[in-house]
């Protein structure tokens, strides 16, 4: 990228401003305070206000060059003027000692002063400077890549069409036509180098190629003009959507892109053995050269229920319909506890087997605001249990931030709430503090369960057992997408601000409940907070008591 810039600023980059350049490289890869940016949107928030004040730094940046721009004119104008008046005879001109003193001191002294300003160095490197500043609230690079890995995880969870994402929209084709998910208030379209980066330096194929493909497609439509903010280009895409077509086994095409690029670069020696290869490859099965090559999305070997997953996320929300099974019922509910007698929870039976209950307005915008509040300065990339250790995964975006009930007040109101609800025993150890969530892009949580299912559970440290129960709650609402997917138990339920939803991990005999396999589901736009609290086994001998039956 660098001898790019050098090569199209014709050459006038000078060793002091390469040196700034590969300095302010260096700088981005330093370790951020604020790290794993694509994990929350309430960082991605943050990004936002610092690329808000990068624009005044611009602002002034372009003021000052307009005036230094100004100057450059003057002086192109005096000297084209001089040519055009003064030096119409160079012989008799040059004759005149003043004439010949002041082109020999404006070609040593003023020239230099325009090509290399003092005041341009300046306005730049407070520019730079300016920019710097801002490195803790900037994206990295594994930024970039993690929000690509987003978008193609939206685009797989819900089967997108790429086209449509590229313009804007959130499209999938249904039954032959292409039907709107959803239709944002805020909209944007990509550019040729925003494909690109999606895929770039991507091993997946399948998903290359979609990206690829749209790439190549916004830059011919731009005749392969470069524009200041791109990286990459159309060379740089047919090379790679050629070896993407290979990879999948479209050799025909794959040849057919690799001519078009030689015709823009005419002088790739390894773009011109790889139509030989290709021409082999042809010449020796010419079956492949009439073999129409679908894209077969690549089977996954970790995640046994995808389909079912993916199908109870598309679904947005899918639950339980009352009139379809009469065991199912709303009701105004106390559990007998006097704190609630006067203001009881609106509760919503979900399912019996699990049993899941979805408790309407259990926080109010106030008290979720302020659980937001206090979370937002510890919050930290979630993490996955891995052996009796702790670790981040792919499969969990987002971060996460542990409230003791001291923390803040509200904090210690819905330890009281949760109580009167389930008469269950929060106190530490019986139950975790609080754990605020905040999702990032496509932020998600592949089908898990919450209990531990290895006697080497990093959760047994706690000794207080398994987790009995759960009780996670809305703290916010999103715009599509972000459902809780039960799997097993075939239902979804889509986010619903302010509500809580709960859910028994154990049997009453204390084996795990099977049926509980869920999943958070990426969320498609929006800003998604949750907050959990796990209850343990032990101090619910006489809030849940033992029993035999494996069923209950």
């Amino acid at each position: 990228m660098i001898y790019r810039l050098h090569v199209r600023l014709g050459g006038i980059v000078t060793c002091l401003e390469m040196l700034s350049v590969v300095a302010l490289m260096i700088l981005t890869l330093l370790p951020p305070s604020l790290s794993e940016m694509y994990t929350s949107v309430e960082n991605v928030q943050r990004a936002f206000a610092a690329e808000k004040e990068l624009l005044t730094h611009l602002r002034t940046y372009i003021e000052d060059e307009s005036l230094r721009l100004n100057d450059v004119k003057r002086f192109y104008e005096k000297v084209s003027g001089l040519h055009s008046h003064v030096y119409h005879s160079s012989v008799t001109a040059m004759a005149n000692p003043l004439v010949a003193y002041t082109l020999i001191k404006r070609l040593q002294s003023e020239w230099l002063n325009v090509v290399y300003s003092n005041e341009a160095q300046e306005n730049s490197q407070a520019f730079r400077s300016a920019f710097e500043q801002e490195e803790s609230q900037r994206p990295k690079f594994e930024d970039v890549e993690g929000a690509a890995k987003g978008l193609m995880r939206l685009q797989d969870v819900y089967s997108l069409r790429v086209g449509g994402l590229v313009n804007g929209h959130f499209q999938r084709v249904t039954a032959g036509q292409m039907v709107d998910i959803y239709r944002p208030a805020i909209s944007i379209h990509l550019s040729g180098d925003d494909c690109f980066q999606v895929a770039y330096e991507m091993e997946d194929y399948y998903h290359s190629v979609q990206w690829l493909e749209e790439a190549a497609h916004l830059f011919r439509g731009v005749q392969g003009a470069w524009i200041l903010e791109d990286e990459g280009n159309l060379e740089d895409t047919l090379d790679h959507l050629a070896f993407s077509h290979f990879k999948t086994g479209n050799v025909s095409y794959a040849l057919t892109l690799s001519q078009e690029l030689l015709h823009y670069d005419p002088s790739n020696k390894r773009v011109y053995r790889n139509i030989e290869k290709y021409e082999k490859l042809l010449s020796a099965s010419p079956a492949i050269d009439i073999r129409e090559v679908v894209l077969q999305r690549p089977n996954t070997t970790y995640l046994q229920t995808r389909n079912t997953y993916e199908w109870l996320c598309q679904t947005l929300g899918s639950q339980p319909r009352h009139y379809e099974n009469p065991r199912l019922f709303c009701d105004y509910f106390t559990n007998g506890d006097s704190s609630l007698i006067l203001k009881p929870m609106r509760r919503e039976v979900l399912s019996l087997q699990p049993y899941v209950v979805l408790y309407h307005s259990f926080v109010s915008d106030l008290e979720a605001e302020s659980i937001k509040e206090s979370a937002q300065p510890g919050l930290r990339r979630s993490v996955v249990a891995s052996g009796d250790k702790q670790a981040t995964a792919d499969y969990r975006i987002s971060k996460s931030a542990w409230l003791k009930d001291t923390a803040h007040p509200v904090v210690g109101k819905l330890d009281l709430r949760i109580t009167a609800l389930t008469g269950l025993n929060l106190q530490v150890p019986y139950a975790e503090y609080l754990q605020v969530v905040n999702y990032g892009i496509g932020g998600h949580y592949e089908p898990h369960f919450d209990h531990a299912t290895s006697d080497s559970s990093p959760l047994y440290k706690l000794k207080s057992g398994n987790r009995v129960a759960t009780f996670m709650i809305y703290l916010s609402s999103v715009e599509a997408g972000g459902s809780t997917a039960f799997i097993y138990a075939n239902f979804s339920v889509p986010v619903v601000k302010n509500a809580a939803l709960f859910w028994w991990n154990l049997h009453r005999n204390g084996q795990g409940n099977g049926d509980t396999l869920h999943a958070g589901c990426p969320v498609l736009v929006g800003d998604k907070w949750v907050a959990n609290k796990w209850v343990h086994e032990h101090g619910q001998e006489f809030q849940r008591r033992c029993g035999s039956n494996p069923d209950e």
